[in-house]
Formats: structure tokens, C-alpha cells, sequence
């Protein structure tokens, strides 16, 4: 079994204990920056503190930092982990998972179960894809993207670095969507969309610059 620590501890880094619950990992902590859920058991789990607290396991496991959905929270995660010398855990993709070999994943990234990946799809590091999602052919999916929970992504669709899909959002083929981007839940994307910008609505209208 292979050893992991997840970052956080809240929904998400839990759904990701639940997926290594049926694969090959055995979660043998929590990781929280606030002190006062140091000692919490989470689902059994138990909170293990900073990094710093932890710093004798350094080379005995490895670390999740997708465990939050937060983008940008991720990518602050990961520079901690690697600066204080841990090993980042590999991809971990849930058994249900359909992905075509024509499809690349890179590393640290969470594909939860019911996900279905076609043909010459490309997913960066760091990238949550959330239950039940749809990413279909020629996709483009950066580092440190958030795809939430059945989510529909057309084909030769290019999602740029850290932008956050909202659950349930569909986006039509020959899409851009732009770093640091935030699509609300339910909406519909018929038009590219903005580098650091919220957009919501059927069809997806521009809420606010998010600059």
C-alpha cells in the first residue's frame, strides 16, 4: 500500500479519501494550516497538523495537494510542499474511470469515479476532475483547473491555468476558457471566456472581472 497525506481536510479531501479507499493507497493523514484542527479525526482519519508537524515522514509518504478544490489554494500547496522538501503523491484515478490511451494525465492530479475521458485529451498537473464529468476529444485542461461534478466539456476545448468549472456546467466545442476563470454551476458557455473573469447564467453571461 502506498502511503499519502492529503491536503485539508474538508469535503474534497475527503471525496479524495474515499477514492483511495478503493484504490491502492492507504490515507494515513490529514493536512490543515490551523492549529485548532491539529488532533481532529475526519472519517476516521486522523489531522496531523502543518507540514512542519509532520517533517519526520518526509520520506516515508507522499503528499496530496488537490485535496481542495481552490485553485489557487492548490498552487500555494503544492510550492509549500515541495519547498519543504516532500514528495508530491502521483495521479490517482478512481477504478471507474473510462480514459482513452490516446489521453495524457500529468501529475498530483484527482480523476474521481464515473468520469469519462476520450480520445487525445490532455490534463495538466494538479487538476481535480470531479464525479461523473464528461471531457471529451482534444481538450486542453491546465495545471491547477477545478472541473466540479458533472460537468460537459465538448470537444477542442482549452481550459487555461487554475480555472474553476462549476458542477453541473456544460461548455460547447471550440472553446477558450481563460486562466484564473470562474464558470458558475449550471451555466452554459457558448462564447470564449476571459482570462480572470466570472461567468454564469444559460447562456453564460460575464458577471464580474475577478482581477
Amino acid at each position: 500500500m502506498k502511503k499519502i497525506v492529503i491536503w485539508g481536510c474538508g469535503g474534497h479531501a475527503r471525496e479524495v479519501n474515499h477514492l483511495c479507499e478503493n484504490s491502492n493507497y492507504e490515507v494515513i493523514g490529514f493536512l490543515d494550516e490551523r492549529s485548532e484542527m491539529k488532533g481532529l479525526i475526519i472519517d476516521d482519519v486522523p489531522v496531523l497538523g502543518d507540514l512542519h508537524d509532520i517533517y519526520s515522514l518526509r520520506n516515508m509518504v507522499k503528499i496530496v495537494c488537490a485535496g481542495v478544490g481552490d485553485p489557487s489554494l492548490k498552487k500555494r500547496f503544492v510550492t509549500k510542499t515541495k519547498n519543504a522538501g516532500f514528495e508530491i503523491a502521483d495521479t490517482i484515478v478512481h477504478p471507474s474511470v473510462f480514459i482513452s490511451k490516446r489521453s495524457t494525465l500529468g501529475v498530483g492530479s484527482i480523476i474521481c469515479e464515473g468520469t469519462i475521458i476520450t480520445t487525445n485529451v490532455q490534463v495538466g498537473n494538479f487538476v481535480i476532475i470531479n464525479r461523473s464529468s464528461n471531457i471529451s476529444h482534444d481538450n486542453i485542461i491546465s495545471d491547477y483547473v477545478t472541473i466540479g461534478p458533472g460537468v460537459n466539456i465538448g470537444g477542442n476545448v482549452s481550459i487555461g491555468e487554475g480555472a474553476y468549472i462549476g458542477i453541473g456546467s456544460s461548455i460547447r466545442e471550440k472553446i477558450n476558457i481563460g486562466a484564473w476563470s470562474v464558470i458558475g454551476g449550471g451555466a452554459f458557455v457558448k462564447n470564449d471566456v476571459p482570462a480572470k473573469t466570472l461567468y454564469a447564467g444559460v447562456p453564460a453571461q460575464l458577471k464580474k472581472d475577478l482581477d
